[in-house]
């Protein structure tokens, strides 16, 4: 039998973890209309990041300097190995019968870059994909790579004009690609924020899935660590 209802994908941004991504994102999704949600929260694996010291954090790909610029160079292997398993997450959710278009990967930071970098290049339109202070990882090179049936997927952008760690022109730039490829990307944009989640943004992205989801309920929510899904 195939899954009810849709599936969220989080992706946390670099230093952080799964378990602090649910406690903070986890109870928008609390209330009965989303019982036939599932959640996971996965966490990256631990690198040595340079520009930050050498300090051991969990990272999903490397982090060439900071603050990120819309003119940042990232090593595209290392995103490209990146977006490979968040496929493979998605390739497992798709098989066991959840329809893509109920699929939403999202993230906050480098787990929003890695989360717009993954849609890019799935060959199948998704329900969406909601970036949180994030940027485009990969060069407009990888243009003629992007499949056409992904540039159908709706795209939700949050972004701060006081962002000090990824600058508001890189999210702004990220999302004028988007747009350049044809694609529906949604940039709100909030002239005081930082380089934070708020509670306004996280209602806002409540009812944007809300408003995408198949209406049937009933099936109680999982929020999963999701540990699995990094094998």
């Amino acid at each position: 039998m195939a899954p009810a209802g849709g599936r969220v994908l989080w992706l946390h941004g670099s230093g952080q973890t799964g378990e602090e991504s649910r406690a903070q994102v986890g109870p928008y999704f609390s209330a009965p209309e989303f019982a036939s949600v599932r959640l996971s929260f996965p966490t990256a694996p631990t690198a040595s990041i340079p520009c930050y010291g050498g300090e051991v954090i969990t990272a999903w790909f490397g982090i060439p300097e900071v603050p990120i610029t819309a003119r940042t160079a990232r090593d595209e292997k290392e995103v490209l190995k990146a977006v490979e398993r968040v496929h493979k997450i998605l390739d497992r959710e798709v098989a066991a019968g959840t329809s893509p278009s109920n699929i939403f990967v999202c993230g906050l930071s480098q787990g929003g870059a890695l989360a717009i970098a993954s849609v890019l290049l799935y060959p199948e339109t998704l329900g969406g994909c909601v970036v949180f202070s994030g940027s485009l990882p990969l060069s407009k090179s990888f243009a003629e790579r992007i499949p056409s049936e992904a540039t159908k997927t709706p795209v939700l952008w949050f972004h701060g004009m006081a962002d000090g760690l990824v600058l508001f022109e890189a999210g702004h730039a990220g999302c004028a690609f988007l747009q350049e490829l044809g694609m529906h990307c949604e940039f709100k944009v909030y002239p005081t924020l930082g380089h934070t989640l708020v509670d306004e943004e996280l209602q806002y992205f409540r009812q944007w899935i809300k408003d995408r989801l198949p209406q049937e309920t009933g099936v109680p929510v999982s929020s999963l660590s999701d540990k699995k899904d990094l094998q």
